[in-house]
């Protein structure tokens, strides 16, 4: 499977994401939420540094779930808001609902 270029939009809602693990994390360790939560700590710790912009559905949400965010939390914190969508996504998605 071949695995598109991240945007820098992706980017910035990978460190949005890490930030509010970071957060909601405090001070319990990341050990601890890592191997409840069935990751590695390593995996966590490129999630929560950004590096991993883009992970799995079923590893957000088991994070969020051992931190006890909703994954609507999650979401509205990490999407982009929509003066952040690009103006031709917005011309294509005008055309597509006409």
């Amino acid at each position: 499977m071949v695995r598109l270029p991240l945007t820098p939009s992706d980017v910035e809602r990978g460190q949005r994401l890490g930030a509010l693990l970071r957060e909601a994390r405090g001070e319990r360790s990341m050990l601890d939420i890592a191997l409840d939560a069935g990751l590695s700590p390593e995996t966590l710790r490129k999630i929560e540094s950004g590096r991993v912009a883009t992970p799995a559905f079923s590893t957000i949400a088991a994070v969020a779930e051992v931190l006890g965010l909703s994954l609507d939390e999650v979401w509205a914190t990490i999407s982009p808001t929509r003066r952040d969508v690009a103006p031709s996504v917005e011309r294509l998605r005008e055309r597509l609902v006409s």
